[in-house]
């Protein structure tokens, strides 16, 4: 069960495809400035989106090692 868990994790992480979502003041100044502008903005999101992520694996892995040493 374990070994397929961590594959499928490992899938959904490896086939992840790009989305060019922006909130409302961000599409707002986007719209107004050039196309580098834009990428880097829809960048700047992406990246500030991946660390709530990776708090809940990093949770998850420390809860599953805690759970993992109380069985010994």
């Amino acid at each position: 069960m374990f070994k397929k868990t961590v594959f499928l994790i490992l899938l959904l992480l490896l086939t992840v495809q790009s989305s060019y979502a922006q909130c409302a003041m961000c599409k707002a100044v986007v719209e107004t400035g050039d196309t580098e502008m834009a990428e880097g903005v829809n960048n700047g999101i992406s990246y500030l989106m991946v660390f709530p992520y990776l708090l809940v694996g990093v949770l998850g892995y420390t809860l599953y090692r805690y759970k993992k040493k109380a069985e010994n």
